[in-house]
């Protein structure tokens, strides 16, 4: 029970915390470009995960299999074009998600084209990790574009709207994270829309070794 326990924890949170950390520090990064040091400053543009670990967030990653970071703060009138710029400061996260399923699925490819039975036991952790990785960095990307701030999409779209509708959305970011978890767990929005296209994407990285991915995607620590 134990060891099932650590080698579950191996597998998931070396890419889980890789996954939310990029993502994060992506936002700083763009931020900074545009004019907002405000993450540089706060030491946030590290891949360093210490640095972005939200406790609550990680514990989720290990128990149920996503998870979160503490957000990087954007001071949006520090940007040059706030609008503008909160579009790309906001994208950056979902495309730096998308970016390392793909690093993850050519890992995995290259990983499962090795022959090398005898090292059986360095590549197939290597490949689970790989696999999860695609899993929860698509599942980052796609959840994070749910248009309702304060998730990216939502403040995408505010980016895209004329002014007057874009103040009427971003009204409800208070009770945004209210509306997401009913809208995702108590509606049939994840199994009829995100679902889909999350198993859409898996099959398209992962090709013929989607069954791996559908595997390690199920690990829950307990």
């Amino acid at each position: 029970m134990f060891e099932n326990i650590l080698y579950k924890l191996s597998i998931m949170l070396v890419p889980g915390l890789l996954a939310i950390t990029c993502h994060e520090v992506s936002h700083g990064y763009i931020a900074w470009r545009f004019g907002d040091p405000t993450a540089r400053m706060l030491g946030r543009l590290t891949l360093n995960p210490l640095k972005h670990i939200d406790i609550f967030g990680t514990l989720m990653l290990v128990v149920v299999g996503i998870g979160w970071a503490k957000p990087v703060p954007v001071v949006i009138e520090n940007l040059r074009n706030p609008k503008r710029d909160m579009i790309w400061v906001s994208a950056a996260g979902p495309i730096t998600n998308l970016l390392l399923a793909l690093a993850s699925a050519a890992l995995l490819h290259a990983l499962l084209a090795i022959p090398a039975p005898n090292a059986a036991f360095v590549i197939q952790p290597l490949t689970y990790m790989a696999g999860f990785s695609i899993y929860i960095n698509l599942l980052l990307a796609l959840f994070n574009m749910i248009p309702i701030p304060p998730l990216d999409g939502g403040r995408v779209l505010m980016g895209l709207l004329p002014y007057r509708y874009a103040e009427k959305l971003g009204k409800i970011e208070p009770y945004g994270m209210i509306i997401i978890i009913v809208l995702v767990f108590f509606t049939p929005v994840f199994s009829y829309l995100l679902l889909p296209l999350l198993v859409t994407g898996i099959k398209l990285l992962a090709g013929s070794y989607s069954l791996l991915v559908f595997k390690v995607s199920s690990f829950k620590v307990m």
